[in-house]
């Protein structure tokens, strides 16, 4: 969700990636919910955190209030933030409207401070 927002609201400002510990696709509720407002993440995956390098990236952002457990190179990017969110997965749909809700306020302010 985090990415469909990033590169909605950050469209021609911000370049986006997304990773995690190995990739992994997008969970059908959360592509659900954020096509209830208009945006496609479908096609969108993760890839692993191992393809990528950080000194390629000015701002790292982690979902899961465990960014303190990545290596420290990607910690120490000009912007980081470890954004404590709910893990929806399991959850009703409304712990998935919520944390969308709390994605974007997160995305805005993130992309309004980049530029």
């Amino acid at each position: 969700m985090a990415e469909g927002f990033a590169r909605t609201i950050g469209e021609g400002k911000i370049v986006v990636t997304s990773s995690g510990l190995e990739s992994s696709k997008v969970h059908p509720t959360a592509v659900q919910v954020m096509s209830e407002i208009g945006i496609d993440i479908t096609d969108q995956t993760s890839k692993p955190l191992s393809d990528f390098q950080a000194e390629d990236y000015d701002a790292v952002i982690s979902l899961c209030g465990c960014g303190v457990n990545l290596p420290e190179a990607w910690v120490l990017r000009e912007v980081f933030q470890d954004w404590q969110l709910d893990d929806p997965d399991g959850e009703p749909i409304e712990t998935f409207h919520r944390v969308r809700d709390e994605i974007k306020e997160r995305v805005e302010k993130l992309v309004s401070s980049l530029e």
